[in-house]
């Protein structure tokens, strides 16, 4: 779902600048879910506006005001209007687990390779 500034007039971002945009919404999420805040494709590709902490995760025991922490990329200011979609809210299911201590770990094809070991 897309976030929208509840705002009641306009925030200038600077470049290089973050803020705390407020949306109006409070979850009370299932134990077992958490909602993540992503940037708008948009809004990055044409204006270098994006998430700070992308993706944001809020836990399901958080009852407060979901709040965008945007931040300015580009070098001219944005101006974020009352009502204008800033961010996207997606919703997704996680399991606890319980860790295992090991010496080692199973061998694979890719091994310790990282950072572009298996192509472009």
């Amino acid at each position: 779902m897309d976030l929208k500034a509840n705002i009641t007039e306009a925030v200038i971002l600077e470049p290089l600048q973050r803020a705390m945009i407020p949306t109006g919404i409070y979850l009370a999420l299932p134990e077992g879910t958490e909602a993540q805040v992503r940037p708008r494709s948009g809004l990055a590709a044409k204006f270098g506006i994006s998430v700070l902490n992308a993706p944001g995760t809020i836990d399901a025991d958080y009852r407060g005001e979901v709040k965008v922490i945007l931040v300015n990329l580009s070098n001219e200011p944005f101006t974020i209007n009352p009502g204008e979609r800033v961010a996207q809210l997606v919703l997704a299911r996680y399991e606890r687990i319980e860790w295992d201590e090991v010496e080692t770990l199973d061998e694979t094809c890719r091994g310790e390779g990282g950072f572009g070991s298996t192509g472009r």
